[in-house]
């Protein structure tokens, strides 16, 4: 018998979690779930699929290549054999890894293709949880976990640098402002999407000031 598409979500919050049970902080199952709430929203605001929005917000991490050397087919291994144990009809099937193996801000620069209405609702949630307070504190989680010192005034490269050098590199997490997260608010797919990431951009230009402020010693 077919399962409804709520027990096909409960199950793949279940393999999600098991999944990232020891995953840094900054991609773990409360990223997901931020995630998984923002594109729940938008998906009733825009009457969107929700299947596939649920599940494509929920795996898009599982695998992320990262967290394996690079290794991009990790991921789309383990979450497409995850996928076939739902049956899902092919159609499903296909949009959802299309999502995944196509939404991430590396990938952006190159990719020119369809985007569905699904596709821009799960990239705008998961880039909302890259900015705004939750996004400084996950550049901060994940610049500790790679041995990156926060900031150093003379590297700062405020322009953006190549996908290599950002998965590599070991310039300061403050640099990861300029080199992705100020960019976001203006890459949202949905007017949705764009009206709650111009609140959150908001807050980093503030954070950043009183940052170099207190760097400087200005209280």
């Amino acid at each position: 018998m077919k399962k409804t598409t709520e027990e096909i979500i409960a199950e793949t919050r279940v393999f999600v979690q098991s999944s990232l049970k020891d995953a840094e902080a900054g991609h773990d199952w409360w990223h997901i779930q931020r995630v998984y709430t923002t594109a729940m929203e938008l998906t009733h605001e825009l009457q969107a699929n929700k299947l596939i929005v649920a599940l494509a917000s929920l795996l898009h991490d599982v695998g992320d290549a990262k967290f394996h050397d690079g290794d991009e087919s990790v991921g789309p291994k383990i979450i497409g054999e995850f996928l076939k144990t739902q049956n899902l009809d092919f159609e499903d099937y296909d949009h959802i890894m299309y999502i995944i193996e196509h939404m991430s801000f590396r990938k952006s620069a190159s990719f020119d293709g369809d985007k569905t209405i699904e596709f821009q609702i799960v990239q705008d949630a998961d880039r909302l949880d890259s900015i705004g307070a939750i996004g400084i504190a996950r550049a901060f989680s994940f610049g500790g976990y790679k041995g990156r010192p926060f900031y150093d005034p003379n590297s700062l490269d405020t322009e953006k640098t190549e996908n290599s050098t950002y998965q590599s590199g070991k310039a300061p997490t403050i640099n990861h402002f300029y080199e992705k997260l100020l960019l976001l608010k203006d890459q949202m797919n949905t007017s949705a999407g764009l009206k709650r990431a111009q609140l959150r951009h908001q807050y980093m230009l503030g954070f950043l000031e009183q940052f170099y402020q207190e760097w400087k010693g200005v209280s």
